[in-house]
């Protein structure tokens, strides 16, 4: 998996926005049409204050002021990000329907569910890889205990004891404590939540003993004193929580992932608007202030092409499927 993990590695897919350009040469049909002419919707599959709706959010507000209309940002929560990704799946390639899902809806859930209701690698296309961020393993501050050991110690004492929250049923953050589990050979039952907020929020309440999730939920309450962060699932530490050691360093090197969001449009979406949007998404994606407001969520803006986006879903489901296999996750 090493593919995801680390943000120098990603990085390399923006090499390729450079080609964004040229591609845009042969798009002067775009020109012709009045596109856009009302209001442009993005489903956001989680709920609100989760990473997706955060960088759609920030998005949407760059992209009307370049694009001349209304972008509206839609939470259509529900099924893992299913629901969401579902429904823009199911609508008019027009233009004005997009949706910035993640890892799951995308990639993993064609492997989790027998009868899913999309197809998301026929019934949309790539537009854009927006961006990453690692997981944040976390602990309530009070229970005792202070590392990633300590807590597979934990479990492997008490089999019966640890449960975990997830933003839902094969979402990385299930999925990337499956793999911890199964690498260790602990036991803790999985609970799903609608976003990552709310999957903290169990934490906090003491509905479940911890969680991996994005830090943008994690973070403000690492700093207020009331989580503690064990680890990191990328292969290097963050440059915005480098205080927090990667799995690696707590002794489980084959435990690397990251979280990715990507914007995507019904398949039937004219070349000439994907295209449009993928340049105008690099732009923004490459300002300083969009970058500054990203990394304060503790997330990397990436960028690239459409074709960067694709290749990138395609080796996500050819490294994640034996992960998903092995795990025995499955969903229906």
């Amino acid at each position: 998996m090493r593919h995801l993990l680390k943000f120098p590695l990603l990085a390399t897919v923006l090499k390729a926005s450079a080609v964004v350009s040229l591609a845009l040469a042969g798009s002067a049909t775009l020109a012709q049409s009045d596109w856009p002419n009302k209001p442009i919707r993005i489903v956001v599959p989680y709920g609100a204050g989760s990473s997706p709706d955060v960088i759609a959010r920030l998005m949407g507000d760059k992209l009307s002021a370049k694009l001349g209309q209304p972008v509206i940002v839609e939470n259509r929560a529900g099924a893992g990000g299913n629901t969401g990704t579902g429904v823009v799946a199911k609508a008019a390639g027009d233009g004005y329907s997009y949706v910035i899902s993640t890892n799951g809806p995308l990639v993993y859930n064609t492997v989790l569910y027998s009868n899913l209701s999309y197809d998301p690698f026929k019934e949309l296309r790539p537009v854009i890889l927006a961006g990453g961020q690692p997981n944040v393993c976390a602990v309530r501050a009070d229970s005792g205990i202070t590392s990633l050991k300590e807590l597979v110690a934990a479990m492997k004492k008490d089999p019966g004891k640890f449960n975990f929250s997830s933003t839902g049923v094969g979402s990385l953050s299930q999925l990337g404590v499956e793999l911890l589990k199964v690498k260790t050979d602990t036991f803790a039952v999985h609970i799903p939540y609608a976003s990552s907020p709310l999957s903290v929020l169990a934490v906090l309440q003491g509905e479940v003993q911890f969680a991996c999730v994005p830090g943008v939920a994690v973070m403000p309450h690492v700093k207020s004193g009331k989580l503690r962060a064990l680890a990191v699932s990328t292969a290097k530490r963050s440059s915005m929580m480098p205080d927090i050691p990667t799995m690696k360093e707590a002794g489980l090197p084959e435990i690397e992932n990251l979280a990715w969001m990507a914007l995507m449009a019904p398949s039937s979406t004219p070349d000439a608007i994907v295209q449009r949007m993928n340049q105008e998404i690099n732009t923004i994606l490459a300002m300083p202030d969009v970058k500054e407001k990203l990394n304060s969520y503790y997330m990397e803006p990436i960028g690239g092409s459409t074709q960067d986006l694709a290749n990138f879903m395609q080796t996500e489901l050819r490294v994640m499927t034996p992960v998903i296999k092995r795990t025995g996750v499955k969903v229906d």
